[in-house]
């Protein structure tokens, strides 16, 4: 068995964007494919594709969706803030993008189109909560230290149809960034479309802790092996449910 990856050239309004799909090159049939979205950094070391690779380990296709465009990575807090701030400000261009980037890897031989999935970080989990918000075709999103600030939707109240996604938050419960009075409002958005949702708080944690490239405490970001481990396994049963082994 052996993993490969290969970049994905596609676009979305004009706008030229590249993922990466790692798969095992023994599989016979396509995979339940998990999209990996990455966080407000999108730096050019790794993150998302290595999280691909290890879900391709895992059974499942991995596609590393890219957000902010072909070859574009960040390496400063301003730099990052420039290219998520548009998206934040309109949230249907993110849903827009990010179903293009479901698309793009739906369309693949590896995948099964009707099975797919979607994890994101940071922005990105934001990203994958939307993407539930919203009813896109993914039988479940998981956020790993994501923001959970919804939309504002046209007329001021969220849609009264019911969150089919399952969801699944795993957060650091002193995270700077998502701070505790943040969470009886998602569970109350949550609840109140009826969503299948479940939320994992890592104590004494705080935001990015899955990253252990990241290492800013001053700043409310730091790694922490304990909760990652946690967090992954947590994943590992949640993938589990949406997608049953077969015997």
């Amino acid at each position: 068995m052996t993993t490969r990856i290969r970049s994905i050239d596609y676009e979305h309004d004009g706008h030229a964007l590249r993922g990466e799909l790692a798969w095992d090159d023994e599989w016979d049939t396509p995979r339940p494919c998990v999209v990996v979205v990455h966080d407000a950094m999108k730096s050019d070391q790794g993150f998302e594709e290595e999280r691909a690779v290890v879900l391709s380990g895992m059974g499942y296709a991995g596609f590393a969706l890219d957000v902010y465009g072909a070859g574009i990575h960040t390496s400063t807090n301003e730099e990052s803030a420039a290219l998520m701030q548009p998206f934040l400000d309109d949230r249907g261009l993110l849903q827009a993008r990010l179903l293009a980037g479901l698309r793009a890897a739906g369309a693949e031989p590896e995948v099964d189109a009707e099975r797919m999935a979607a994890i994101g970080y940071c922005f990105g989990g934001l990203c994958v909560l939307d993407l539930a918000r919203h009813n896109a075709p993914v039988a479940g999103v998981a956020s790993f230290h994501g923001l959970l600030t919804p939309p504002s939707w046209p007329g001021g109240a969220a849609p009264e149809e019911s969150i089919t996604p399952k969801v699944l938050v795993l957060h650091g419960w002193d995270d700077p960034y998502v701070p505790p009075e943040t969470i009886p409002p998602f569970a109350q958005e949550m609840s109140t479309r009826g969503a299948d949702w479940q939320l994992q708080a890592f104590g004494h944690t705080l935001h990015s802790f899955t990253n252990i490239r990241y290492d800013m405490p001053e700043q409310g970001v730091a790694y922490d092996a304990k909760a990652e481990a946690r967090s992954w396994q947590t994943l590992t049963g949640f993938l589990e449910e949406l997608f049953p082994p077969t015997r």
